[in-house]
């Protein structure tokens, strides 16, 4: 099994499907604790004891996401931002998904 943090997202060219349940259930075992699936969607709230680590945060997501070429819905609120990761294009959970999901969490370590 290839760790998620070593895969680089693809490029969306139109021929992207959902994955299933069962994929969805593989990928998700990869994930912190701290990610939920909620409609058809990866979320997860990242805690911070002020506004200036959000936005720190915020930003370094923000690099990571284009280097990845797969962006997120980010929501930046004080002590908290809020991240929520799926395919625009499906409008449901891919493997590209997964990935970024998995690398979020590395800008905290």
């Amino acid at each position: 099994m290839t760790k998620l943090i070593e895969k680089k997202c693809q490029a969306c060219e139109g021929e992207e499907h959902a994955l299933s349940k069962d994929e969805q259930r593989h990928f998700f075992s990869e994930l912190s604790e701290e990610w939920v699936i909620e409609s058809n969607k990866l979320k997860r709230e990242y805690k911070f004891k002020n506004f200036k680590q959000g936005l720190d945060f915020t930003n370094k997501l923000g690099a990571l996401a284009e280097n990845e070429g797969h962006h997120p819905d980010i929501t930046l609120i004080w002590g908290k931002v809020l991240v929520v990761i799926y395919t625009h294009k499906v409008n449901d959970l891919t493997e590209n998904d997964f990935i970024l999901a998995a690398k979020c969490d590395l800008i905290l370590t």
